[in-house]
């Protein structure tokens, strides 16, 4: 009896009320990474995406805008035509990165001079 008790405690006890939420924040900027010697102005379409979040509800409330980084990697491309490049999401510290869309964005280079 005394083990079912303690192990009922224990069940109860770790799985106590950490109610999760979700949270969709818009028209975040995609911010394009290439490597520091490319000097190209590269574009992407659409410039802004929307990413959806999870964690505790006081730690959704807490988050802005600011927190979440969309970026595109170009680091070693080189000039292609329709290029699509997938979104990289960083989210901060106790936030799950759920998803985001549109998954990927175009690559639009600057005109040859």
């Amino acid at each position: 009896v005394l083990a079912v008790l303690v192990w009922l405690t224990v069940t109860f006890a770790s799985q106590k009320d950490v109610r999760t939420d979700e949270r969709v924040l818009s028209n975040l900027p995609v911010t394009v990474f290439s490597a520091t010697e490319d000097v190209r102005n590269f574009k992407v379409s659409p410039t802004e995406v929307q990413v959806t979040v999870q964690g505790d509800a006081k730690t959704l409330q807490n988050l802005q805008s600011k927190d979440i980084r969309a970026r595109v990697d170009l680091t070693g491309v080189t000039t292609a035509h329709d290029l699509y490049q997938r979104v990289e999401v960083s989210v901060p510290a106790g936030v799950a990165y759920r998803r985001v869309a549109p998954e990927e964005v175009r690559v639009i280079f600057p005109p040859d001079r």
